[in-house]
């Protein structure tokens, strides 16, 4: 079950070179902010594409918007085989590039770059995207057809990177400020459905369909999708924090009426992660709910989803509670990257588990705000059979590598621990709503999010994440009982590791707070909290 469950959820996810020390040019040109990256500020993307889903091809244009911010002549875009940039132009000149590594371009600026102004140019590209073989987690672009023979289409590319199938600036440090521009050209008789707000829908001269859609806000590049097929959708709108938040759903004609009712789960996860979390972070741009030929993704503003219009994860309960087929796992997770991957972002694929972390903690919320606390509490326990302890959470940085499953169930259930920790509901769903707040629409690093937790938690936590996202081992509370007295202390940590914990002698409940080195207290028959996220050896000797 857990070798199934493992294949399912993509632990082989992304990069080759996860589990691996060694890495190549072409690795640290697409992981790092390189001096051509550095030099420009990214401020817009007009993205223009035609499909053609006979072909499986793509075709159109890019035009970036930036500023200078110092000077340089040599600009990085990334554009992965076998697709291919034709032609580069700037300031009425054509522009000559070379490659640096088989996916990444450095174009050679004619125009003088002066820090403070700002720049535009554009790209023409073409080619046959690489084709995925188990989205989402290998990317690239998923080709289907309906139960009628039309094509049913779209893109998904976290990890590999948006430049499968369009070219960026393809490093997660830099958003568009000022958002994107999407047109989509597709043949007669589908339609696209894009981030942000639909501003023009024509058809053309030849019959093909043209669909423009506008993000007013930043947006990480593996956030931009294209999604296509012969769509019936219907909207409405939800009364949230920040007013009314528009909601649009697409899904194929023949499975309208089961969306209609599996889809509720949306309005439930609004309540739920607007209370936990704080305003949905994209107002402007709405929120759109995708059917798509693969599992499902968490695209900013238009999160795709294909579920089966099942509850829980294909229909199972990952945690074997019960609590999870109670509610549609798509719907609740992906949505639950609107805060936590998309609102907050991480600056670096190493520290992946940021997003995926707080989004697998996020079930548990959604469950305790719906059937109770010890229920959400029961969930995100049942889930730590998943876990492998095999590496850090954090991997290697400027490389494009990310670490496995734990940044999953053992992130969520870290978390878990952590309020256990602070001990103090209330300033613990502050604390999560700041989050959101402080680092709104912006990229982040790990230490800024662990020195915001230690600020308002009025706790020095760095003991506690040094362990459990530096190191694969969990703490293990080492004990004996020695005539009316328990001695205690922790093992299989570092030297520094002082995490406090809940625990009972018989039925009194106390807090002790454990150092590496053997402490003493009176009492018998030691139970510990289960919340706490630790292994436990009790010494019989």
């Amino acid at each position: 079950m857990k070798t199934l469950l493992t294949i399912l959820l993509g632990v082989i996810l992304l990069n080759a070179n996860a589990q691996s020390d060694t890495y190549s040019h072409a690795d640290t040109i697409r992981g790092s902010i390189t001096p051509e990256r550095a030099w420009w500020d990214l401020l817009h993307y007009e993205l223009q594409v035609k499909a053609d889903p006979e072909e499986m091809y793509i075709s159109g244009t890019n035009t970036i918007t930036y500023k200078v911010l110092k000077l340089n002549d040599l600009l990085q875009i990334d554009l992965q085989l076998p697709m291919q940039i034709r032609k580069v132009m700037q300031d009425g000149n054509e522009l000559y590039w070379f490659h640096e590594g088989e996916n990444a371009y450095q174009i050679k600026l004619r125009t003088p770059q002066k820090p403070g102004e700002t720049k535009v140019i554009k790209i023409w590209y073409e080619g046959n995207p690489v084709v995925a073989k188990r989205a989402p987690w290998d990317g690239g672009l998923s080709w289907s057809q309906d139960k009628s023979g039309k094509p049913f289409f779209g893109t998904s590319c976290q990890g590999l990177g948006a430049s499968v199938w369009w070219p960026c600036k393809d490093h997660m440090y830099d958003e568009p400020d000022n958002g994107v521009l999407i047109s989509v050209n597709v043949p007669k008789g589908i339609r696209d459905v894009s981030n942000g707000t639909l501003i023009k829908d024509k058809i053309d001269s030849d019959s093909s369909r043209t669909s423009v859609w506008e993000v007013k806000n930043p947006i990480n590049n593996y956030g931009v999708n294209i999604n296509v097929a012969n769509y019936t959708f219907w909207k409405d709108t939800y009364k949230g924090l920040k007013g009314d938040l528009p909601l649009s759903f697409y899904v194929l004609p023949e499975n309208l009426e089961k969306a209609k009712v599996q889809f509720n789960d949306v309005y439930r996860m609004l309540e739920a992660f607007e209370y936990w979390f704080g305003p949905y972070p994209f107002y402007e741009d709405g929120y759109k709910l995708v059917e798509v030929p693969y599992l499902g993704m968490e695209h900013q503003s238009s999160v795709t989803y294909g579920n089966g219009f099942k509850n829980g994860y294909l229909g199972r309960d990952l945690s074997e509670t019960g609590w999870g087929l109670k509610w549609d796992f798509i719907i609740v997770h992906e949505s639950g990257h609107e805060w936590f991957a998309n609102n907050i972002t991480y600056k670096d694929q190493a520290d992946m588990w940021i997003h995926e972390s707080f989004t697998n903690y996020s079930e548990n919320l959604f469950v305790e705000y719906f059937y109770g606390k010890e229920a959400g509490a029961e969930y995100v326990r049942g889930t730590r059979k998943l876990i492998e302890n095999k590496e850090p959470m954090i991997s290697t940085y400027g490389v494009n590598s990310r670490s496995g499953i734990d940044i999953y169930y053992k992130g969520g259930n870290m978390l878990h621990t952590l309020r256990q920790v602070i001990a103090n509901d209330e300033k613990w769903r502050s604390v999560l709503v700041g989050l959101n707040k402080e680092f709104y629409h912006q990229t982040v690093e790990t230490k800024q999010i662990e020195d915001y937790l230690s600020e308002q938690s009025g706790m020095d936590l760095s003991y506690f994440f040094n362990q459990y996202l530096r190191t694969k081992n969990v703490p293990t509370l080492e004990w004996k009982q020695v005539k009316k007295k328990i001695e205690y202390r922790w093992t299989n940590c570092n030297a520094d590791f002082k995490m406090p914990l809940d625990v009972k002698l018989n039925t009194m409940e106390k807090r002790i707070y454990p150092t590496t080195e053997w402490q003493k207290l009176k009492g018998k028959n030691l139970f510990i909290d289960p919340d706490y996220y630790i292994f436990e050896k009790k010494d019989r000797n």
